[in-house]
């Protein structure tokens, strides 16, 4: 299903401030190699992160879902000093990959790199977090969702990305295993009084939350 018209979409990435050299590589590498390149957070998100990070300037930041380094490059830029991005990917490939690409990036001393299960490496981090980005198995954004929340400062944020998962979540019924997960998450966030939150209609939809 189509969500945004396709001219709205490249109006937005005409006005949005371009990328820098390292982030226009992963981008390129990604859409060129790897067969599930829609899977890339992409300029205008990247972007929306970038800010939104550098706004906050967080301290620590985590994120489940490595891929191919793109999101973690863009939120890392708005770490304060002497702060430190923890990233996690499941698949050895993928991370082997952005890793390449983090060895490239003014801040790869601030990116700390792990590979493996992410309710297992999560739980073996001391840290309390000011942003946490959500962008890995679908069928998990609820547990990590329980994991991180109350390892995150007051007013500190969760990001959820492809909480629209493609316009799926809009059927009636809601069918197809990551839908109903994706549909199953944002009301577990929409009833959770710990928190507030906005679903906003960004590429494949964020959900931003606040915890109170």
């Amino acid at each position: 299903m189509e969500l945004i018209n396709q001219l709205a979409e490249q109006y937005a990435d005409n006005n949005t401030s371009q990328e820098d050299e390292l982030l226009q590589q992963v981008a390129a590498f990604t859409m060129s190699n790897h067969a599930q390149a829609h899977m890339l957070s992409g300029h205008v998100q990247g972007s929306f992160l970038t800010i939104l990070s550098t706004l906050i300037q967080p301290g620590r930041i985590l994120e489940i879902g490595t891929f191919t380094g793109y999101s973690a490059l863009c939120l890392a830029k708005g770490l304060k000093s002497g702060g430190v991005l923890h990233t996690i990917e499941l698949r050895a490939e993928d991370a082997a990959v952005a890793n390449h690409f983090f060895q490239q990036s003014a801040e790869q001393e601030k990116i700390r790199l792990h590979v493996g299960n992410a309710m297992e490496i999560i739980s073996g981090l001391n840290e309390l977090w000011d942003i946490v980005f959500i962008d890995a198995d679908k069928t998990g954004y609820i547990d990590y969702y329980e994991l991180v929340l109350p390892a995150i400062k007051k007013n500190g944020l969760i990001i959820a990305d492809n909480v629209l998962f493609h316009g799926q979540v809009l059927a009636d019924p809601v069918i197809g295993k990551n839908a109903r997960a994706m549909e199953a998450f944002n009301t577990h966030v929409k009833n959770d009084v710990r928190v507030e939150q906005v679903l906003l209609t960004v590429r494949d939809g964020l959900l931003m939350i606040r915890k109170l």
